[in-house]
């Protein structure tokens, strides 16, 4: 299965002549909060009753955010997290959830935008993880530039929990962070591990106090803001080729058996089970 790249942008003056202004705009959002001031985004996922868990629009939401940071010439630098207790639950499980796409193209298609576009974003990104951050948003987190959490948070990719195959980016950026049997380990088990063992293990930059990430986040962000635009948007785009490079190897398998292992009865028992708050009794089918 093959997914087209999304369109690369050259390091360059972000405003296109004759282009328009102020690309990153609420009005095209509905469960990402936007807000910037002095260069910076601070970009709020914003499904907190459900731990900002991603459904179909969330989903479509994050294929286009990071085109939008890039294109915005008033923004130098963003801020990623969650609203309420958590950063992001990773996919909506839960009963009556709309997991259909806005854009109306193949989730596994979306889901190939999310990690090139967010890779492809020049400029630099921070994670401000808040909370559990966890599946998919474990991925989102960990693909950012910068990585601060608060110390009650917790991070892991647990697909494997729900039946289904770690495809989503995991398979990417965690053997480059912790080295490729302790990411076997992670990504086998769907064990989530707390924000100091996350710092231990690479995974994340700094940890700080419970509810102090945003306001860490934003000063490392404000921090990049500063700094002169090309040098620092060279230097990330020059780290990121080789994430890239890895990515374009790794991510059309991982995303084509993701989509495989939600055909099995597997996955339908986990999805079942986690919904009536059961343990799942897989059977291999």
């Amino acid at each position: 299965m093959r997914f087209a790249a999304a369109p690369r942008r050259i390091i360059a003056d972000t405003t296109p002549e004759g282009g328009e202004k102020n690309m990153l705009k609420q009005e095209n959002y509905e469960h990402i909060l936007i807000e910037k001031s002095d260069g910076v985004a601070i970009l709020t996922l914003n499904r907190p009753e459900k731990l900002n868990a991603v459904n179909g629009v969330l989903h479509s939401e994050l294929t286009t955010i990071f085109l939008d940071v890039m294109s915005d010439p008033d923004v130098r630098a963003a801020v990623i997290t969650g609203a309420g207790r958590g950063f992001c639950a990773g996919g909506d499980f839960s009963g009556g959830a709309n997991m259909a796409p806005k854009t109306g193209m193949p989730m596994m298609q979306e889901a190939r935008r999310i990690v090139d576009n967010l890779l492809d974003c020049e400029k630099p990104i921070v994670a401000a993880v808040n909370g559990a951050a966890t599946g998919l948003g474990a991925t989102v987190a960990l693909l950012c530039d910068v990585v601060i959490a608060a110390r009650n948070a917790r991070i892991g990719d647990p697909h494997v929990k729900m039946g289904i195959t770690a495809g989503d980016g995991g398979a990417v950026i965690w053997p480059l962070l912790v080295g490729v049997n302790r990411a076997k380990q992670m990504l086998m088990t769907g064990d989530l591990w707390t924000a100091d063992e996350a710092y231990a293990m690479g995974l994340v930059n700094k940890v700080v106090d419970e509810g102090e990430a945003l306001n860490a986040g934003l000063a490392m962000a404000r921090r990049l803001a500063a700094g002169a635009p090309y040098a620092v948007q060279s230097s990330k785009v020059s780290v990121n080729k080789f994430i890239k490079a890895i990515s374009n190897l790794v991510l059309p398998l991982s995303l084509a058996l993701e989509e495989v292992s939600m055909t099995k009865a597997d996955h339908r028992e986990a999805v079942s089970a986690w919904q009536q708050k059961r343990e799942p009794k897989f059977t291999g089918r």
